[in-house]
């Protein structure tokens, strides 16, 4: 019987990283929680969870060589989880507190929900609770997936890809927006799975069975 997947955790100083290895274990995998980029570069897959300002984020993982081990797995074929955060750094920039880049992957950009009025009351922001998402397109993952699931988010701003071909989950809030992207071995999403209990080992689950099928 085969060792389980190891899985890197990216640590960059801020967020629910324990929760998430966590839950990436009931899936079967060897999560470890690392801020080295020479132990994201060995991983199988890497996941990068977030919370938190994107220019705090982007900063750190920059100073630490941990975006280049980042990009280097991609580059190499590893899967990639992005969640909440994990999402928006794979864009070209985001407006949170000025502008700041991304990791530039993806084309697009990082804005915050806009003013909107529900029935003569402004929209809440930050999207706070559980939200159904629509899943649609091909893709490892998507194939795992049902069509239709409910996960919780927490998020004030949202990814607007330019190329709406990567865009496989959508849900609404004051209108449609995307909620998971796929592009080749990149998969992420705006929820938190870590938060979402069935629905969200649901989807671990399958990350877990993408990344042994890349091994």
């Amino acid at each position: 019987m085969s060792s389980p997947a190891v899985i890197a955790v990216v640590d960059y100083g801020a967020g629910n990283l324990r929760s998430v290895a966590k839950a990436l274990l009931r899936s079967g995998l060897d999560a470890r929680v690392t801020a080295d980029p020479a132990e994201v570069m060995a991983a199988d897959g890497v996941v990068l969870p977030g919370v938190g300002a994107f220019a705090d984020a982007a900063s750190r993982l920059r100073e630490s060589g941990l975006e280049t081990a980042v990009k280097q797995s991609i580059e190499a074929g590893r899967p990639y989880l992005g969640l909440c955060l994990g999402v928006q750094l794979l864009f070209d920039e985001s407006d949170e507190h000025g502008v700041t880049p991304g990791f530039q992957l993806l084309r697009g950009r990082v804005e915050r929900f806009p003013k909107f009025e529900v029935d003569g009351s402004p929209l809440r922001v930050p999207h706070i609770g559980w939200n159904e998402v629509r899943f649609s397109g091909s893709h490892p993952m998507i194939d795992r997936l049902p069509e239709r699931e409910t996960y919780y988010f927490v998020h004030s701003y949202r990814a607007m890809p330019a190329d709406e071909s990567i865009v496989v989950g959508r849900a609404d809030y004051a209108g449609e927006f995307a909620v998971a992207v796929a592009k080749g071995n990149i998969f992420a999403v705006q929820f938190h799975p870590e938060k979402s209990q069935a629905a969200g080992k649901r989807l671990l689950d399958a990350f877990s069975g993408w990344v042994e099928t890349t091994r």
